[in-house]
């Protein structure tokens, strides 16, 4: 059996009610800030004007999404794969969501808004102190923004130590990636690939 309206969904679930709805703003303010400031780690949800779905992680020391002001921020496109699925999907529709985490904290903080690509030389520039600027980054207006409960990292213990496995018991993203295209030749170790990636971020 399968739900597809939304009324068949809202009879099996309570209404949201009290903090869960009003806590959700419309602009940035000192905690939401604060939290941004302190996260080196978001991810960011685009789509497609067909409807094509990215979501891509992002990360850097604490501070590399730059606050402009409270309605405003800036996303560097930091060096990657040259895919630009999110780009693109930027410039299609100019849609955006985001989920900041902090680690060892176990609520999130999540902002959406409409985006556009800048080249501003004023914008990529507030990038330069750790590494050279980035070709684009995000300039992301904010329409929603709301703190989110603890429940989900609490429930998969994300930051416990315990909750960490070996590296080693994994498969290598090159013996992944050789399998899934059913390529011959010896797969890139784990140890390769960082080294390879440490020389180029």
């Amino acid at each position: 059996m399968y739900i597809e309206r939304e009324e068949q969904l809202r009879e099996l679930y309570a209404p949201a009610k009290g903090r869960s709805l009003d806590k959700q703003l419309d602009a940035l303010e000192k905690h939401s800030i604060n939290f941004i400031e302190h996260s080196p780690f978001v991810t960011v949800s685009t789509a497609s004007s067909l409807g094509k779905l990215d979501c891509s992680p992002r990360g850097g020391k604490p501070g590399f999404i730059k606050v402009l002001n409270n309605s405003t921020l800036l996303i560097p496109d930091a060096k990657g794969n040259n895919r630009l699925d999110s780009l693109s999907n930027i410039i299609e529709t100019g849609n955006i969501g985001c989920l900041f985490l902090i680690p060892g904290v176990d609520e999130t903080l999540r902002v959406n808004g409409t985006a556009r690509l800048s080249t501003s030389p004023e914008h990529l520039n507030l990038f330069t102190e750790d590494t050279k600027a980035p070709i684009t980054c995000i300039e992301l207006a904010v329409t929603e923004v709301f703190l989110h409960c603890a429940k989900a990292l609490m429930r998969s213990k994300l930051w416990s130590l315990q909750s960490q496995i070996e590296r080693s018991s994994f498969p290598t993203m090159g013996l992944m990636i050789n399998e899934q295209l059913s390529v011959d030749s010896t797969p890139e170790s784990q140890e390769e690939m960082v080294m390879r990636y440490l020389n180029d971020l």
